[in-house]
């Protein structure tokens, strides 16, 4: 499977359009990369040298929240949390950054009604997912969750494939149903509508979605995006443990079927 999907991996110099703040800790930036671009699909990422900081050599994997094929562009949303985000900040229009991709599995569409939960910065790996649903005319909800009202970056492009707002919850219940958002999935599953789940976000989110699903009958996919050095299932620091054995996030996943990871 590795060397299968080692031929796709390229190269690309990609050049920032854009980069600006979203909200707490949360920013979006904006990367000319036509090769990217057109080769990206839903839930794969990109493995990013951060220019700047030659001395840290490892690459940071970043999962595409938008891509634009026509325009040659690609859209990430991260989350500072140390000191490779924090520096990216820094970033204005004109740098160069050089990526490594399209990298991993993504998304498997199914037929039937999806449910897509994406649990804070877990909301953008599948956006281009709800897109391509979208696109297709295929049927699907949307929950998402957050701390709070302010760190719901993605409800707008989400609203705007539903045509209104997607089901929403905030641990502050600033907005939407107060607490975490597993209590709306549920309620959500158990109209019976659904055939499969997509879910992204905090692992002990994922883990608990994956229950409902699985106390519902209704598949479940998660991205389990760990940290990872190599991104091509040299160095095994990206390991998920599931039910066939040890697998590589990087080039077995990210995408997993929730019933075969060992939680």
């Amino acid at each position: 499977m590795c060397d299968r999907f080692a031929s796709k991996h390229f190269d690309e110099k990609a050049r920032v359009l854009a980069n600006e703040q979203m909200g707490p800790r949360l920013y979006k930036i904006t990367l000319a990369a036509p090769k990217m671009a057109q080769a990206i699909e839903p839930g794969q990422f990109v493995h990013m040298q951060l220019t700047g900081m030659e001395a840290h050599i490892l690459r940071r994997p970043f999962s595409v929240y938008r891509a634009d094929r026509e325009a040659g562009f690609i859209e990430i949303i991260y989350q500072v949390v140390g000191e490779g985000t924090s520096f990216m900040t820094s970033y204005e229009p004109g740098v160069e950054c050089a990526l490594i991709g399209a990298m991993g599995h993504g998304w498997q569409e199914r037929e039937g009604k999806s449910l897509i939960v994406g649990g804070g910065v877990g909301a953008a790996p599948l956006f281009l997912f709800a897109e391509k649903l979208a696109a297709e005319g295929r049927p699907f909800e949307v929950v998402l969750g957050a701390q709070t009202e302010s760190m719901l970056v993605t409800r707008a492009d989400y609203a705007a494939l539903l045509g209104r707002d997607p089901v929403l919850a905030t641990d502050d219940g600033s907005v939407g149903h107060a607490g975490f958002c597993t209590e709306p999935v549920r309620e959500q599953l158990a109209t019976g509508e659904y055939a499969t789940v997509y879910c992204c976000g905090p692992e002990p989110l994922m883990r608990a979605v994956a229950a409902l699903a699985d106390e519902a009958g209704v598949d479940c996919f998660v991205s389990m995006e760990k940290r990872m050095a190599c991104g091509v299932g040299a160095c095994l620091s990206c390991v998920v443990e599931t039910s066939a054995g040890k697998k590589r996030s990087c080039v077995d996943g990210p995408v997993f079927d929730a019933k075969d990871v060992v939680w």
